[in-house]
């Protein structure tokens, strides 16, 4: 049984996770982490946006804050997001990694430690080669692995960069994945 679902995006990726977002049941029972790049200097509006179509709670989580099923945390800007052992948020400013902060790949590799083999780690549409190693990282410690369809994505860098890195569970298309999510959603609720 999965404990928790980590999805790493940058360009292209905001519809797809709106799309997602909006898809899954007001009961869903996981935690839905999103560590998505951002524009640093603008703090507020991600959120509201996101908020809008999604159909659980969306939230910016605090340092230290406890993690809880049928809520999408998304990463602050300009933090890294980090999950500890006991299902609690750990905030950094630490220095960016592939420029980014939040760094997907460090979400994904506190991710993996965390959850193991109870972890979902989703990559999407991006411009970089941030997330392959943490995707890498959730497939190493037995998680399950999933690119967007790199045919579909507006920017196809990082799930490529991903493909290159790592032997996927599953390559899916935007439809596919919500397919795949509101399975799991069925499978906990029976």
């Amino acid at each position: 049984m999965y404990k928790a679902i980590i999805i790493g995006g940058s360009a292209g990726s905001f519809q797809v996770v709106t799309r997602i977002l909006s898809s899954l049941h007001k009961d869903f029972p996981l935690p839905v982490l999103l560590s998505l790049h951002r524009l640093k200097h603008i703090r507020s509006g991600f959120v509201e946006a996101l908020s809008l179509k999604s159909s659980i709670p969306v939230k910016e989580p605090g340092d230290k804050d406890h993690i809880r099923p049928g809520i999408a945390y998304l990463a602050p800007s300009n933090y890294h997001m980090l999950i500890e052992l006991g299902s609690r948020f750990a905030l950094s400013t630490a220095a960016p990694v592939n420029h980014s902060r939040p760094s997907i790949d460090l979400s994904f590799f506190s991710a993996a430690q965390a959850y193991r083999e109870k972890l979902i780690g989703i990559i999407l549409s991006g411009a970089n080669r941030d997330g392959a190693q943490g995707l890498e990282r959730v497939a190493s410690l037995g998680g399950k692995t999933i690119v967007q369809d790199p045919d579909e994505c507006q920017v196809p860098v990082m799930p490529k960069e991903s493909l290159k890195l790592t032997g996927v569970d599953h390559i899916l298309n935007s439809s596919q994945i919500i397919e795949f999510l509101k399975k799991i959603n069925r499978n906990a609720l029976d």
